[in-house]
């Protein structure tokens, strides 16, 4: 009789174990059917200078979560922020705060801080600069660069296009807009990059993110625009890049799951990998 007593023991330990290993399994597999559940596309559009930090953080994310396509189209600030209030794509991309007027509809969160480097030809060997004489130089009231230390040489003026959220950012900080005298309006980062390299008299502005060693990026004001200086505010030729979205409008599910990771302190070093600043926590 004991000895039958301690088999029915040791069977009934034995289905108990089976039943709690079948339940962490259904507990296991209903995980990964609501990760799996989460797919679909997510529209992104906007801002151009946004290109390295959107990439960086869609590409992470589709690589976690497989069943998401996340795409970026670069139409500029202007674009991405109409592209959204139209219904047009999920999360609009801006390299500016909303103006007022667009708040009544729109919303934006912060993503990451960008530093808009002043950026001259290596050759130039004019090294720092104030937000003042910046200011001079692009509203054409001064013409030659030996008049801020530079060289005896004309200065060409290199800026974007008026949709462009890099050019609202720089005329706004600098206190210049619709009053600089443009030599050019490039439709893109990479192209005022590419032309101020290209000409020793050329001055431009571009992210920090895209300055590349063809050309060299100046002081403001004494100050090195470097992830520090931005960050603790000391450069002050700086903006935010942010996600915009429809007030009051319910995100898509894969939507809202990849605005709740991009925004989230889980992409800070994806932010800094992309030549960014991640926001304060």
């Amino acid at each position: 009789m004991k000895k039958i007593i301690s088999i029915l023991a040791v069977v009934c330990l034995l289905a108990a174990a089976l039943i709690g290993c079948g339940t962490e399994e259904k507990k296991s597999g209903n995980a990964t059917s609501n990760t799996q559940s989460v797919s679909g596309t997510v529209a992104t559009d906007g801002s151009t200078s946004m290109e390295k930090v959107i990439g960086y953080l869609s590409e992470s994310y589709m690589e976690e979560n497989k069943n998401t396509k996340v795409t970026y189209n670069p139409t500029g600030s202007g674009s991405g922020i109409q592209a959204v209030s139209e219904g047009r794509c999920d999360i609009g991309l801006s390299s500016r705060d909303l103006k007022d007027e667009e708040k009544a509809n729109l919303e934006d969160t912060i993503v990451a801080i960008d530093g808009i480097a002043i950026i001259v030809n290596p050759k130039n060997t004019v090294k720092d600069l104030t937000i003042a004489q910046i200011a001079s130089l692009y509203k054409g009231e001064v013409t030659n660069w030996k008049e801020v230390g530079g060289e005896d040489s004309p200065v060409v003026i290199i800026g974007r296009e008026a949709a462009s959220g890099t050019r609202d950012g720089f005329e706004s900080i600098t206190n210049t807009k619709d009053s600089c005298k443009y030599s050019q309006e490039l439709t893109s980062t990479g192209d005022v990059v590419q032309t101020v390299a290209s000409n020793p008299n050329a001055i431009g502005y571009a992210s920090l993110a895209s300055v590349k060693e063809t050309v060299k990026a100046l002081d403001v004001e004494g100050v090195t625009p470097t992830t520090e200086t931005i960050q603790n505010g000391t450069y002050k030729v700086q903006r935010n890049f942010v996600f915009v979205t429809k007030k009051g409008a319910k995100l898509s599910d894969p939507a809202q799951a990849f605005y709740d990771y991009a925004t989230s302190s889980a992409v800070d070093n994806l932010i800094i990998e992309a030549g960014a600043v991640p926001v304060a926590r």
